[in-house]
């Protein structure tokens, strides 16, 4: 499971989207992301709202405590709007360690209310946890005490005596309002895969709730059936952190494709490279990595995964070889590159591995002349044939290689690679 956040402006979106999941309970949201560039002045055409109500703008990149930060603005009209973006678009800004320009900014309607609710929903191996509290806000922290929570299980169902014990403090209408909503926030959840949802505050107002603060995480590897229910979602660098040219080719093939291509360069100077299908086993190696020691030479993350085609896998493999042969480890010692995976439900791993194959050809030089090790460990439809073109390829190549197939432990090879002693391996 790979944990992306997303923006606030799509979190919303997703809700508004998906109303009926609320049973009436959501209200009108209104919502719009402006970018660094965008023409600003036709936006109210577009958008008749935004003269019609009051508006709050704030920045949308990923971070916290923008409230604390001076950074919304509340209760303005649209000048007041277009005020505060010139003022702040383009504003470089340090949080915590770290430090950005300020890009993406979301308006919305303000809502008046009284009073101020918390609630988040977090997907744990135990089960989904269900957060609630009568005191969301600025200091829901410090009123930690007052936030009950429920378990929801495995099953993915809302368990009504759960939501009756986290609302004991509510009473009525607002009590059965508030119900709704967090069923269909927590519908909502499983639904589209996320994996954290928090909602700080939530306000009441003429019978409706209405998200005021909102953040969320997706399961990004549930993208192959949530693309269609997803829309045009976008998955931002945390703040503070760019983009390298690669993670950028990287993040481009994956937007334009139906599977998924993730790369983030921990230590290009690192040893260690991975080639990994599939969003779980890129956690498994690099867990498996990290466990035996070798965390500091680990050079990248990343994985490929529902099937995508023979280019977009050399496309992906091409960068992740161009990387790593740039320069010899200054220590002279072999690199390692780990080719990898679990056991595939409908990848076809022959046809994969023809794009890592052409890419491996490509740069074959290169990693001969960098002194590259190559272990392969892969399963699932047609893995024979990938493992058999793999294995002749490496050794025409005359590239120094170890190849298995699902017999052996998934990590295994992350040991062979890194203690060189299978003995020890069951």
């Amino acid at each position: 499971m790979a944990r992306k956040g997303i923006r606030e402006y799509d979190a919303k979106r997703l809700m508004k989207e998906n109303v009926d999941l609320f049973e009436g309970a959501l209200g009108d949201i209104r919502i719009l992301l402006v970018r660094e560039g965008d023409d600003l002045s036709s936006l109210p055409e577009k958008h008749p709202w935004l003269l019609e109500h009051p508006l709050v703008v704030k920045p949308d990149m990923l971070f916290g405590k923008r409230g604390k930060l001076g950074l919304v603005k509340v209760n303005t009209d649209w000048e007041g709007v277009l005020k505060y973006l010139e003022e702040n678009m383009g504003r470089e800004i340090t949080v915590g360690k770290a430090t950005d320009r300020l890009t993406h900014f979301l308006i919305e309607r303000y809502i008046p209310h009284e009073k101020e609710f918390y609630t988040a929903i977090l997907s744990e191996r135990e089960g989904d946890i269900v957060y609630f509290s009568t005191r969301g806000g600025v200091d829901v922290e410090e009123m930690w005490k007052y936030v009950k929570k429920a378990n929801m299980g495995l099953e993915g169902t809302p368990r009504q005596e759960a939501f009756q014990g986290l609302l004991e403090d509510l009473q009525g209408g607002e009590k059965e309002l508030v119900m709704r909503f967090l069923k269909g926030l927590y519908e909502l959840f499983v639904k589209l895969d996320f994996v954290y949802l928090e909602i700080n505050p939530f306000a009441l107002s003429d019978g409706k709730v209405y998200p005021l603060d909102t953040v969320a995480r997706l399961d990004d590897t549930a993208s192959f059936r949530n693309a269609e229910l997803w829309g045009d979602i976008d998955f931002p660098a945390p703040f503070g952190r760019k983009l390298s040219p690669e993670e950028a080719f990287v993040e481009e093939i994956d937007r334009r494709s139906g599977a998924s291509l993730k790369l983030t360069v921990l230590n290009p100077r690192g040893r260690i490279w991975t080639l990994v299908a599939g969003g779980g086993a890129s956690i498994a190696y690099a867990d498996t990595i990290v466990d035996l020691g070798f965390a500091e030479e680990l050079a990248n993350y990343g994985e490929y995964s529902g099937n995508p085609s023979e280019e977009e896998t050399y496309l992906y493999a091409r960068t992740v070889l161009d990387l790593m042969t740039r320069e010899k480890d200054p220590q002279g010692r072999e690199k390692i590159l780990i080719i990898g995976g679990g056991i595939a439900n409908f990848t076809d791993v022959a046809e994969t591995f023809k794009g890592v194959i052409k890419a491996l050809r490509e740069y074959a030089d290169k990693l001969m002349e960098v002194g590259v090790r190559v272990y392969v460990r892969r399963g699932g439809p047609n893995y024979e044939q990938g493992l058999k073109l793999m294995k002749e390829t490496l050794e025409e190549l005359g590239i120094p290689a170890e190849v298995y197939g699902p017999e052996t432990n998934m990590t295994a090879i992350v040991r062979y690679a890194l203690e060189g002693h299978k003995e020890v391996v069951k």
